[in-house]
This record gives structure tokens, C-alpha cells and sequence, in this order.
């Protein structure tokens, strides 16, 4: 799926409350979404990223025989 495609929330200016670098840049790629205080929420393209990690995350505990705790 191309960038052109997928529902983002881009953003120029960060608001200056916003003191973590991080989240900053999350924010201005369009990845989270800053709900409140302390609470954010995954846009599509975070939560594509955030899956593919923990498909990375699962493949390779199932190599050393880990086991997955939900």
C-alpha cells in the first residue's frame, strides 16, 4: 500500500506543550495522534509499523522456544 493511500493526520506545527522529541516527530509523520494528556492513539501507518515489530518480536522468541503471554 502506497503512502498516497493510507489515512493520515500529518501535521506542521506541534504543539509547544509537546516537550518529548519523540513524540514530536510521531506526531509530524503522522504515525500517533496526541488524544490529551499522556494519551495518544496509533494512525494507520503507526499501527502498520507497530505490528511488523511485533511480528519481528514473535519470530524470533519462537526461535529461542520463547512462549507469548497476553
Amino acid at each position: 500500500m502506497k503512502q498516497s493511500q493510507l489515512f493520515t493526520k500529518t501535521q506542521r506545527n506541534i504543539s509547544s506543550e509537546e516537550i518529548s522529541k519523540n513524540a514530536q516527530f510521531l506526531i509530524k509523520g503522522g504515525f500517533i495522534n496526541k488524544e490529551m494528556a499522556g494519551v495518544y492513539t496509533f494512525l494507520p501507518l503507526g499501527l502498520r509499523v507497530f505490528k511488523k515489530f511485533e511480528e519481528i518480536i514473535r519470530e524470533e522468541m519462537n526461535k529461542i522456544g520463547g512462549q507469548e503471554l497476553i
